[in-house]
């Protein structure tokens, strides 16, 4: 049933905002979590944790428009990686905790085009978004260029060599000034104060699961990775 719906969110998109279908996802539980092991008793549900990763990350860019094809070409190579897996056998690949152990347990979570490589990316750029998002609720007036720095200094900038640095910059400085952001984020008939309840609304659910995921990364020894 769960499945279903999450394919049905990303058909139809109904008349809601990119926001309120990341809500949608993570209320439905992509992340479970059970006492303090978390490398055995963990769930993330890869398609809802997708889905959630499309309506935040590629869905805005494609709004956006064509200055953000760099960054949204890396993602949506990060997001093929772990789609592509999951539908060549569900019942096996329905967990993100277990692709993690699988590759660590194998010693190929850091080499290459690994999975686990793909998720970690995949959650840097949830933080930069739930980052972004903390900066414009706060302030809807924000100048965007500066609450976008800032956002990437302290979630993407620790990990990224200088190639990496100086394209996503690049790329960072194209995003358009605030007032546009919040048009292209607003659903149809929507407001302003809607957005920010929904705004609000997704970082209540998205922080204490980006928590419990770097708590994951760590555990599998993947929260150091970096890019070249």
């Amino acid at each position: 049933m769960k499945r279903k719906r999450v394919e049905e969110m990303e058909k139809e998109k109904k008349e809601g905002s990119e926001m309120s279908c990341a809500i949608e996802a993570l209320s439905m539980g992509v992340l479970k979590f059970k006492a303090d092991d978390h490398s055995t008793t963990a769930h993330i549900a890869t398609k809802p944790f997708l889905c959630v990763c499309r309506n935040l990350l590629l869905h805005v860019l494609d709004k956006i428009g064509s200055s953000m094809t760099v960054l949204r070409q890396d993602i949506h190579q990060n997001i093929q990686i772990l789609e592509k897996l999951h539908d060549s056998d569900p019942s096996v690949y329905s967990n993100m905790v277990e692709l993690l152990k699988k590759e660590a347990t194998e010693g190929i979570a850091k080499k290459g085009s690994s999975c686990s490589k793909a998720f970690v990316w995949l959650t840097r750029s949830l933080d930069f978004s739930l980052a972004l998002l903390q900066q414009l609720v706060e302030d809807f007036e924000k100048n965007m260029e500066r609450a976008v720095e800032e956002s990437y200094t302290i979630t993407l900038k620790p990990w990224h060599g200088w190639i990496s640095s100086a394209a996503y910059k690049v790329a960072l400085k194209l995003v358009p000034d605030t007032r546009s952001l919040i048009t292209i984020l607003m659903a149809r008939d929507k407001n302003s104060d809607i957005l920010k309840k929904e705004m609000q609304a997704l970082i209540s659910l998205l922080e204490p699961a980006l928590q419990e995921i770097h708590n994951l990364l760590e555990i599998y020894g993947l929260d150091r990775l970096k890019s070249i």
